[in-house]
This record gives C-alpha cells, sequence and structure tokens, in this order.
C-alpha cells in the first residue's frame, strides 16, 4: 500500500503568506433537515497563496464545537473534492455547509498542502461562528 505524503511523520509548518478567510457565514433557515439536526449554515471560505512558492492543498481538518462542548472531528483529501494548486498570488474560493444539533458552534482547523519542493505546510482556518440568529 502507498503512504500518503500528509501521513509521514515529519510536522507540517506554517507557509508565511499561505492563509485562509472566511468571507461569509449565512444561517440557511430555510433549508429541509433532518429532526436531529435542524440548524443549517452555509460558509463561504478563501485560501489565499501569498507566498512565493506553488502549493498543491491536499486535504483538510476541521473541529467544530457546539454550545455544550461537544466536538466533531472531520478529516479528509482535497477541498470539496478537488486538489487546488495555487501558484504565487493565486487562491482558491468556495463555499460548503455544516448542520448542527443546538444553536451554536464554532469550528477552526486546518488546510494541510505540499509545496513543489515537497515540504508539508498548513494553513490556519480562523475560528468562525455559526449562530442562530434570534
Amino acid at each position: 500500500m502507498e503512504s500518503h505524503p500528509l501521513n509521514e511523520c515529519i510536522k507540517p509548518e506554517e507557509l508565511d503568506g499561505l492563509w485562509v478567510a472566511v468571507d461569509r457565514v449565512v444561517y440557511l433557515k430555510d433549508a429541509e433537515t433532518p429532526p436531529d439536526r435542524p440548524h443549517a449554515f452555509a460558509y463561504f471560505l478563501t485560501i489565499h497563496n501569498d507566498s512565493d512558492q506553488v502549493v498543491s492543498i491536499k486535504g483538510r481538518k476541521w473541529v467544530i464545537t457546539n454550545d455544550e462542548g461537544r466536538k466533531t472531528v472531520v478529516e479528509g483529501d482535497g477541498v470539496v473534492g478537488e486538489f487546488p494548486c495555487l501558484k504565487p498570488g493565486e487562491h482558491f474560493s468556495y463555499n460548503s455547509y455544516h448542520l448542527n444539533d443546538t444553536n451554536f458552534c464554532y469550528a477552526t482547523g486546518a488546510y494541510l498542502g505540499m509545496t513543489e519542493a515537497g515540504k508539508k505546510v498548513i494553513a490556519r482556518i480562523p475560528l468562525f461562528e455559526m449562530r442562530v440568529p434570534e
């Protein structure tokens, strides 16, 4: 079985100029949701590569914590089914969603990437809230 390059024991480092913006978070009050997770949120993010290196995004890890302290960890390959390769000055924007069972949760995490030289890097996702409006 071939080893995935991000599963090796080398810890990824932050790369100066590789960063994430939380562009917008929207509560989807009219979304059809399952009864056990009635609150739907869409979030819009952009991964910016202002570094001087080409970076391929290989995976992600999210930690979502609800207002009762319950954590959900989400890990996976790529970003919304893609593996964006960002040259210096480029960015990748996308949106996704989260279903929650309480009125409030917050999320944070990181994208895992690799430079053309094979160095593992991360871009941290700033903490953002998903709150049902009053």
